[in-house]
């Protein structure tokens, strides 16, 4: 009985949140309907950091729900989704829900690219050439998975500070 309990979880497919670099699986996390996910970098000429939450949808698509930063510049709409206000010294847009499957990102090392998930932090960006990464939904058995699940587990994971 044990062994059976065994091999249906690590066969079965689970949701995940996989991030690819190059066509391989570099970090996966649990990622099923309505998990949230942010991504943070430093823009690259207003020097302030820049966030973008995201969630996985019912079925499995990532959608942009929302974002914010400190200052507008060029290229940043006046107002996106339903709602825009400030809080605490940030323009907050809240209510954007578009689907954005794949999400593609360039993780430069001068934008210090990070990926908030369930309270930590993982650090995106590399040295050149900066990596393309894509942010996919998948359903998959955990042997498949179990090599991006280390290298996400070893990845330098923190709490989140702001």
């Amino acid at each position: 009985m044990t062994l059976l309990v065994i091999a249906t979880a690590v066969v079965y497919p689970l949701p995940w949140l996989v991030v690819k670099e190059s066509g391989a699986w570099r970090l996966a996390l649990p990622g099923g309907s309505g998990t949230q996910f942010t991504l943070r970098w430093m823009h690259s000429v207003e020097k302030e950091d820049w966030e973008e939450w995201f969630s996985i949808t019912d079925d499995g698509a990532i959608e942009i729900t929302g974002t914010r930063f400190k200052t507008f510049g060029a290229g940043v709409p006046s107002s996106a989704g339903t709602e825009t206000h400030l809080e605490d010294g940030w323009v907050v847009m809240t209510g954007i829900d578009r689907i954005v499957d794949p999400l593609l990102v360039q993780a430069a090392a001068a934008e210090h690219y990070r990926l908030i998930h369930d309270g930590h932090v993982l650090t995106l960006s590399r040295d050149e050439p900066p990596p393309i990464l894509e942010f996919v939904a998948v359903r998959a058995p955990l042997w498949r998975v179990t090599p991006a699940l280390v290298r996400t587990w070893f990845a330098t994971a923190r709490p989140v500070r702001e």
